[in-house]
């Protein structure tokens, strides 16, 4: 604190110190020649516009190689590579324009500094001159556009059959990871049903494709194999963001989204390239969505095909921990028998067995209402 106080302090004497400067400068001026004065300031500014320009474009190109391991190494997907060429070829467009432009500006601000001995040229207009800088710069505009929708389209165009669908629910502080089971199917599922033993709100009575999805604290991906990510959110806005993979894509409450790639890298591969026994892809949250917004993140892992299959099979239905959560209720060994274990009545299907249990519910809730309500009355 004390440090950033004497920071603002020596900020604010300094500007006092410039300002003070600035009103002896004009009352010399006012004392000797002012046109002379306003020649040789002229002058100054002038010179200091190509310091400028010289320091300032070293330093932008300096900065650029010095900080070169610092950038993203080559996508690990597929669609990654395409926009990455995106950003290549902008550049190339670019960058000339910047280095051209700018030394057009600040040699210009230089060459032509007003000088009593100088008289200006008026140049009215060049049709020529306008046709060339409004069609060149659209041409490669229409060029960089078209590419990008290329890309676009072919990102956010329909996954292929064989993707394997996983969803991505972000919550405030964590995403929550489904996947869709065998049937590769997610299943529905409704906010009016979240609850601590049903996270998600999935429908288990009434859709059956719920029955094989399973919850995971890791996002496991098989290389070589397109991934459909399904993105929603349960309460602000997050993105969900694979910064390897070049994925990006918003989680907005009430509008659901998607993003389908295809992984061409494993973590050990990656490990191998970057010489870093360490490294894990990660997934994170590129949307400030809170106090604990840096929580909002899980280790992604690809790998080869087997080995996924091998971590899919040891995975346990979401259904079978809601099941066992359900309190009273017991589940024989075979896991078509419910029985109630106070009334000690058999039910024989777990959609009439988690109807009763809702009724029960009911009833309490309705008996607690009751009761207010007797007690509110004169």
């Amino acid at each position: 604190m004390l440090t950033t106080i004497l920071g603002l302090l020596t900020i604010t004497l300094v500007l006092i110190i410039l300002f003070q400067i600035s009103r002896a400068s004009e009352l010399v001026n006012v004392m000797k020649d002012e046109e002379a004065a306003m020649d040789r300031s002229n002058t100054l500014n002038a010179v200091g516009f190509l310091v400028f320009l010289v320091v300032g474009m070293i330093g932008a190109f300096w900065s650029a190689w010095y900080y070169q391991d610092l950038y993203l190494p080559y996508p690990s997907s597929v669609h990654g590579a395409w926009l990455r060429t995106m950003f290549f070829w902008t550049l190339v467009a670019t960058v000339p324009v910047f280095v051209v432009t700018h030394i057009a500006l600040f040699w210009f601000s230089f060459k032509y500094k007003r000088d009593r001995k100088k008289i200006g040229y008026f140049f009215p207009e060049s049709h020529k001159l306008e046709l060339i800088w409004t069609l060149i710069p659209s041409i490669v505009l229409v060029l960089l556009v078209y590419e990008g929708l290329r890309n676009w389209y072919r990102i956010t165009g329909p996954a292929p059959k064989d993707a394997i669908v996983i969803e991505a629910a972000a919550q405030q502080f964590q995403w929550n990871l489904r996947y869709s089971g065998k049937d590769n199917e997610l299943g529905k599922k409704t906010v009016l049903q979240i609850k601590p033993e049903n996270p998600l709100g999935q429908l288990f009575d009434e859709d059956p494709t719920n029955k094989d999805d399973f919850m995971a604290t890791e996002l496991h991906l098989p290389v070589n194999k397109p991934v459909l990510i399904r993105i929603n959110s349960q309460d602000v806005l997050h993105s969900f963001y694979l910064p390897h993979f070049r994925v990006k894509m918003d989680a907005v409450p009430g509008i659901p989204t998607q993003f389908w790639f295809t992984p061409n890298k494993t973590t050990q591969q990656m490990r191998d390239e970057l010489g870093n026994p360490n490294f894990n892809y990660e997934l994170a949250c590129a949307e400030l969505c809170g106090s604990a917004h840096y929580n909002m993140r899980r280790v992604v892992i690809v790998e080869e095909q087997a080995a996924y299959d091998k971590w899919v099979a040891e995975q346990k239905p979401t259904y079978d921990a809601y099941k066992a959560s359900l309190g009273s209720i017991e589940f024989e060994d075979d896991g078509t028998e419910i029985v109630d274990a106070d009334a000690k009545t058999k039910i024989t299907d777990p959609v009439e067995a988690n109807i009763q249990l809702q009724l029960e519910e009911g009833k309490e809730v309705e008996a607690a209402a009751s009761e207010a309500t007797s007690i509110n009355k004169p």
